[in-house]
């Protein structure tokens, strides 16, 4: 008979009590290891890889207000365009309460002017009427009018102010213009539809 099922079999020596206690005793240990590594079966499996923790839950910076590029740097004046509007008068001038020298004129756009020009009364006011001499020639309507060279430390209108000007006197004039020495220091300037536009 095969060894396996003797073992199935009770032992003629010992009797049947003694081969039940075997049977039990044999039974109990297979019983509980099977228990054991039904219980425990997860240790035998391998385990899924544990995910990186998000970043999320480590310390975050806090984030820049705005790209450097953008920030301006302190002490830095930022210009930006600034714009003046005037109307014509019926006389075809746009009239302005200019600040020339720190003293106040009222001075006339005349974009078909080559120089700033002041009445010898204005440039008195300026305090430029020392020294002159009447060199530069001037061409107008009555004839010849020659003017005498200036340079103006500042020219005011508003808020917009233009340092050194060039500029000539003028004898028999009968008020002072803002002409191209002026104009030609501005970004733009146009006359449309009786309107002058000046941009700095």
């Amino acid at each position: 008979m095969d060894r396996n099922n003797r073992f199935l079999e009770p032992d003629r020596g010992s009797g049947m009590m003694g081969w039940a206690i075997k049977q039990l005793a044999f039974w109990s240990i297979a019983g509980f290891a099977l228990y054991a590594v039904l219980a425990n079966r997860q240790l035998f499996q391998s385990s899924p890889p544990v995910p990186a923790q998000p970043a999320a839950a480590r310390a975050v910076a806090p984030a820049d207000p705005a790209p450097r590029e953008h920030l301006q740097p302190l002490g830095q004046a930022v210009y930006v365009t600034n714009n003046l509007t005037l109307r014509a008068q019926a006389d075809g001038y746009a009239w302005v309460d200019a600040v020339v020298n720190g003293a106040s004129i009222k001075m006339a756009f005349d974009t078909g002017a080559s120089y700033v020009s002041l009445t010898e009364a204005d440039a008195q006011r300026a305090g430029v009427t020392g020294n002159l001499v009447y060199s530069i020639p001037i061409w107008t309507a009555n004839g010849t009018n020659p003017g005498a060279p200036v340079m103006l430390r500042e020219v005011r209108v508003g808020q917009l102010v233009i340092p050194n000007v060039n500029a000539i006197v003028q004898r028999n004039l009968a008020h002072s213009l803002l002409g191209q020495t002026f104009l030609h220091r501005l970004k733009s300037f146009h006359m449309e539809g009786g309107t002058l536009t000046l941009s700095w």
